[in-house]
């Protein structure tokens, strides 16, 4: 008996050791394939209350253990893993994305969100993990390439530019083909302030946590009248529970990559003595303190250079990046996020610079035990630019021989210019400027400071928790200024008044202001077998716009001008519903009814339905199947909007004063006329019909997946800006109207697969493809064609057309005649009509610069703390018009232009063309094949995953952007928007180093 009282005094003795004996946990959950944190990880312990979650940079710490415990780490599209407690102190533990990832992967769809698995459109998703890497300075280039279906060209070179993004091709001919952008439920307009780059160059990439691509109209006609060519919902990063600090670097120094293929100086004095000998004494500048010897057949003080004034316009650049979030709970209680940001790049012309300058706070509380959610987020950002003019057309084809300083004249400064020979502190007539002095003496700066933010309220009602209501404010203003400014001294490019120069100072501003409410009611219920989800709201959001424009305060003539539009206000009505039945038939249904200020009050209102179908196949068809481990069929339906027509209140009655000498007289007084202008009350938005049926499959238990869709989109009552009106019937000939249609038709194909999965090494790899063809199937006014593109040449004249039955903008071009050694014969072209004369009606519709098809691959490794990424972006089939050869590659080009010499293209030497003309200009011999591959980005980086004694992690890594491009092109970039190649901006090649740093 004694000894059971000593034990149990003893174990009554020991029990507050007991329980000082519980431990604590912390680590770090790392991604299994990219090494990289996991935030948001859920940390339970079994048979316990204990829990908590993982902070941004992936970090847990969890108390009150006891040794045999198992805590359980489980993510969204990941597998869960157990871990068996035993006194560790410190863990590692790393997570596989779940073969069943597309069950659980949620994607945004317009006012609310759904999983992946339950997605009856066409949406793809791309999240922070998979953006492309690099030197990324706006967000659309996160994106480039990445998702079937959309492309993405900048278009050139300028730093912070913006860039065509075209979803499934676009929906229109003459009105806008740009997305509607939608940033944390607020949709922004496209149009960018002045002073500004691009309406996406004030967003700090790093701030992004995903993008939402809704592809057809059954998922984006939530949108209504703006959503025709679909809808890219950008998501932001969120709070934090935990306190985390993540740090971000990145240099990188760049040059130019290819140039326009221009003759040197040696090759242009060859040139000019043979085919201009009476020319060559206007080569290079005379040495004055040089007297020619005139028993000799050269002059003695006539001194050449060797100038490649493209190297001159251009130099080498640096890009800096600079990035710092902040993570954690204020007041214990609020989940906020602090990021700070600072980039700056400088462009390859002389003095073009990007800056910008970014602060971001998010806060997302929740109270009365996640019933009430709030969500508010804030971003302001202050861009700063030095934009410097094109002058690449003026770079290739000054002479050679020509310094860019003057050593012997100060009259402009010491640069050289065609001075006047009567007048040397003047210009000489129809002389081009010193592309160098050009960059160099204009100061043209813009600055655009810009304010986002939105502010989510998500209600749960107690008393009736399948109902949620939601209201989100929304508030979005850009100011701008820009300022350009020249001397009057030593000046070549300054503006020019009464033969003396005046110099150039301009002053613009800018304010665009958008406000939105939206509030809406979700209702979410389960009955049995059946899930029904439905929405229904409003929406109302309104577009201001002032502006300033001075003109040049130089020149006592130029009249201010104060641009501003009338408020655009559009209202909204909007409904949803999925149903679903034993989790296999999923049926959505959407309403939405829009209000444009745009328009009269006859064509106001428009109606845009949606519906869409899926079936989960898998478990009816292959249910043991171990080859097929997922498998959905979708079929959507839609019609969706474009409001988005550059016509402003021309569907109003409006009146301009008349000329001074047309006034009438009453009274003895004279009243200036009211003229009435032309308009358009029966103006509306364009319709687009979309039609989509897409498979979602997975294969070998997810180790491949993807998706295949094929559409099919109609977009009726098509804008165009030049319509013919009946004769009496308004106050013009043409005019701005509705009138005709388009399709467009593809596939598109995404495919991602976990080649290898182990322990030490992982690689997956991703490539999508996507076809697609447009078509023009009506016109207005029951024309079949209308002509398009400028030709180039300075003649006059266009290059492209459109025509009933073909794709827009295809090239209309001359049928180029060969010798039979298969040289081009200079002016000769088919007859294609057989009337003996070679004109107009001889042209024909040769290639477009649609591309047969695009393909994206990524391709990811890691090894142990390894990292090797990089991506490739083909087109093929595209064809671009090379106007630079085609209006310049001449003999005579060389001496009938503006009445100095002039380089010309090597590309002369294959033709031998002497005179350029109209029709030359438009020979099928300067449609070009400009497929292409192109390695858009190298990354290779190494991590210390347990730097300064565990306390953090570091990242190191080096890459190349735009390292390589493969194509038969002969220009400068096969990636022209619009395939008319009359110089761009050159793409720059960037070598890239960077840290990361995780506290």
């Amino acid at each position: 008996m004694k000894t059971i009282y000593k034990k149990l005094l003893f174990l009554f003795l020991m029990l507050p050791f007991s329980v000082l004996a519980q431990n604590t946990l912390s680590g770090v959950v790392l991604d299994a394939k990219s090494n990289q944190p996991l935030p948001g990880v859920n940390v339970v312990v079994q048979g316990a209350n204990s829990s908590t979650s993982t902070d941004f940079d992936g970090k847990f710490k969890v108390g009150g253990l006891k040794s045999g415990d198992k805590i359980v780490f489980s993510y969204v599209g990941y597998n869960p893993n157990t871990l068996n407690y035993s006194g560790q102190n410190e863990v590692t533990i790393s997570l596989e994305e779940s073969a069943n990832q597309l069950q659980e992967v949620v994607v945004q769809v317009g006012y609310g969100t759904v999983k992946k698995k339950d997605a009856t459109g066409s949406v793809s998703l791309l999240s922070s993990k998979d953006f492309n890497k690099g030197a990324n300075v706006t967000a659309e280039n996160l994106l480039s390439g990445r998702i079937a279906g959309v492309t993405i060209n900048t278009g050139g070179g300028a730093p912070g530019s913006g860039s065509q993004i075209r979803i499934r091709g676009g929906s229109s001919l003459s009105a806008s083909n740009d997305p509607l952008i939608v940033i944390d439920g607020l949709p922004v307009t496209n149009d960018s302030n002045v002073g500004a780059t691009s309406i996406l160059a004030s967003l700090n990439p790093n701030d992004i946590e995903s993008f939402n691509v809704l592809k057809d109209a059954s998922a984006s006609a939530i949108y209504g009248a703006r959503a025709a060519n679909g809808v890219i919902i950008i998501t932001t990063k969120r709070g934090g529970k935990k306190l985390s600090v993540d740090y971000n670097f990145q240099y990188g120094s760049g040059r130019i990559m290819n140039k326009v293929d221009v003759m040197n100086a040696q090759q242009y004095s060859s040139f000019l003595q043979q085919n201009h000998p009476t020319r060559i004494g206007e080569l290079g500048i005379i040495n004055p303190t040089i007297v020619d010897n005139p028993s000799t057949p050269q002059n003695e003080a006539q001194q050449l250079y060797n100038t490649d004034w493209q190297d001159a316009i251009y130099r080498r650049t640096d890009f800096v990046d600079n990035n710092l979030s902040i993570r954690g709970q204020l007041f214990n209680r609020i989940p906020a996020k602090l990021t700070i940001n600072n980039t700056y790049q400088e462009g390859l012309r002389l003095t073009n610079e990007f800056t910008r300058n970014n602060v971001s706070i998010a806060l997302n509380p929740r109270f009365f035990d996640d019933h009430l959610k709030l969500n508010v987020s804030a971003f302001y950002s202050n861009e700063r630019n030095r934009f410097a003019n094109g002058v690449e057309g003026t770079a290739i084809r000054f002479d050679p021989t020509k310094p860019v300083y003057n050593p012997f004249s100060n009259n402009f400064s010491g640069f050289f210019e065609y001075e006047n020979p009567s007048d040397p502190t003047g210009l000489a007539a129809q002389s081009p400027r010193n592309p160098v002095a050009d960059l160099l003496q204009t100061y043209d700066k813009g600055v655009n400071n810009r304010f986002l933010g939105n502010f989510e309220i998500d209600y749960k009602f107690h008393f009736f928790p399948a109902l949620r209501a939601v209201v989100n404010l929304g508030f979005d203003e850009s100011n701008g200024v820009r300022r350009i400014n020249k001397g009057t001294v030593g000046v070549g490019s300054s503006e020019i008044l009464n033969n003396e120069f005046i110099g150039t100072s301009i002053y613009d501003e800018d304010t665009r202001r958008n406000k939105l409410l939206d509030v809406y009611f979700v209702y979410n219920k389960r009955f049995g077998t059946t899930s029904v989800e439905a929405t229904a709201g409003y929406s109302y959001q309104k577009f201001q716009y002032s502006g300033f424009r001075s003109g040049n305060r130089n020149n006592p003539t130029t009249v201010e001008s104060f641009p501003a539009s009338p408020d655009e206000v559009l209202i909204g009505y909007f409904a949803r519903t999925n149903i679903g039945f034993k989790d296999k038939y999923i049926i959505t249904l959407a309403m939405r009814r829009d209000g444009t200020s745009r328009f009269s009050e006859e064509n106001r209102w428009g109606n845009f339905p949606s519906a869409a179908f899926a079936w989960k196949m898998k478990e009816d068809f292959f249910k043991d199947s171990k080859l097929i481990s997922d498998l959905k069929l979708r079929i959507g339906w839609g019609i969706s909007g474009q409001q988005a027509i550059p016509v402003g209140d021309f569907y109003l009655p409006r009146y301009t004063t008349g000329l001074p000498n047309s006034q009438y007289s009453f009274g003895g007084d004279s009243f200036l006329v009211g003229v009435p202008q032309s308009y358009n009350p029966n103006l509306k938005w364009e319709e687009t019909t979309s039609y989509n049926i897409g498979l979602d499959y997975g294969l070998f238990n997810g180790k491949i997946s993807g998706g295949l869709d094929v559409f099919y989109k109609l977009t009726d009552d098509l804008f165009f800006n030049e319509t013919p009106y009946a004769d009496g019937s308004n106050f013009g000939n043409q005019g701005p109207a509705n009138g005709g249609s388009f399709s467009t038709k593809g596939i598109e194909l995404n495919l991602n697969a976990d080649i290898v999965n182990n322990d030490n090494f992982n690689w997956n790899v991703n490539f999508n493809a996507t076809k697609f063809e447009r078509r023009i199937e009506s016109l207005p006014a029951g024309v079949d064609e209308q002509f398009t593109g400028s030709s180039g040449a300075g003649f006059g004249g266009t290059s492209q057309i459109r025509r009933v039955g073909f794709t827009p903008d295809s090239f209309f071009v001359y049928k180029q005649l060969y010798n039979t050694d298969g040289s081009p014969i200079d002016g000769a072209f088919a007859d294609l009509n057989g009337d003996g004369i070679v004109n107009e009606n001889d042209r024909y519709l040769y290639k477009n610069a649609d591309p047969d098809a695009v393909f994206g691959f990524s391709s990811n490794m890691n090894y142990k703390n390894f990292d090797f990424s990089f991506f490739l972006r083909a087109s093929v089939g595209n064809r671009v018009l090379n106007q630079v050869n085609a209006t310049r590659a001449y003999s005579d080009y060389a001496v009938n232009n503006d009445g100095q010499l002039a380089n010309i293209p090597n590309s002369f030497n294959d033709t031998g063309f002497v005179v350029p003309t109209g029709i030359i200009a438009l020979s099928d011999i300067y449609v070009e094949n400009a497929s292409f591959l192109r390695m858009d980005n190298i990354t290779l980086g190494y991590t210390f995953p347990k730097w300064l004694e565990g306390k953090a992690s570091l990242r190191l890594f080096t890459g190349i952007q735009n390292a390589f491009v493969i194509t038969k092109y002969s220009g400068l970039d096969p990636e022209i928007n619009g395939g008319l190649d009359n110089t761009i901006y050159p793409r720059q090649r960037q070598f890239l180093f960077g840290a990361n740093l995780k506290f």
